[in-house]
């Protein structure tokens, strides 16, 4: 009886520490939930439809990366990004947002949104996603997607360098959930299959979707 006590207690501070490290923020397009000892988002959610993607006028990409004013101390991290081979690789993409203002598409480019990604996946088969997504969109209307990252494999300053990243795609004219799982490496080469199913993303992840 004593033992369980103890399993069941130790499985609460885990718990506990694990809901102190995530904080959500809500954004125009998007929710983040960024972890504070990683200093990148474990999950961003976001809806996309044909009528956030179609527009006369799509404004041109700002690139102005910025901390968080939500969270400004943990996402101040431009100095950490800097002088290392990584993308600032955006969850909710930027081109999800030009069509919905200034505002924004500002609020994409805080460091709430990004996690460092080899350029090799960052425009390579993550990027080919976004473009997946967004022609689906466009097709069957309106798509809820989820994407973050798992892992470190090594640190940037602060910030910790993901292992894998991860997407989550529902459309709802289809009833349908795909998941995608791609390693965070220079040979995307290992990304050209990355579609997993949905309960390995549970599993890592710890996320219902």
């Amino acid at each position: 009886m004593k033992r369980l006590f103890l399993i069941v207690a130790l499985l609460g501070i885990l718990l506990s520490s694990n809901a102190q490290d995530t904080i959500r923020i809500v954004h125009s397009n998007y929710v983040s939930v960024f972890s504070k000892s990683k200093h990148y988002p474990v999950m961003v959610t976001w809806w996309l439809t044909r009528n956030k993607l179609q527009c006369k006028d799509p404004l041109i990409r700002t690139n102005n990366f910025a901390p968080d004013p939500l969270l400004p101390a943990e996402t101040n991290l431009a100095k950490d990004y800097a002088g290392h081979p990584y993308d600032r690789g955006h969850m909710s993409d930027a081109a999800d947002n030009l069509c919905l203002g200034l505002p924004v598409e500002n609020e994409c480019f805080y460091y709430s949104n990004m996690a460092p990604q080899f350029p090799e996946l960052n425009r390579g088969s993550w990027k080919k996603l976004e473009m997946v997504c967004r022609n689906l969109a466009i097709k069957e209307d309106s798509l809820h997607i989820w994407a973050g990252s798992i892992g470190e494999a090594a640190k940037i300053g602060k910030v910790s360098v993901p292992l894998k990243c991860w997407k989550v795609v529902y459309s709802v004219k289809e009833k349908k959930y795909t998941a995608y799982l791609f390693s965070n490496t220079t040979n995307d080469a290992l990304n050209l299959h990355p579609e997993t199913d949905i309960e390995t993303i549970k599993n890592l992840t710890g996320f219902n979707f």
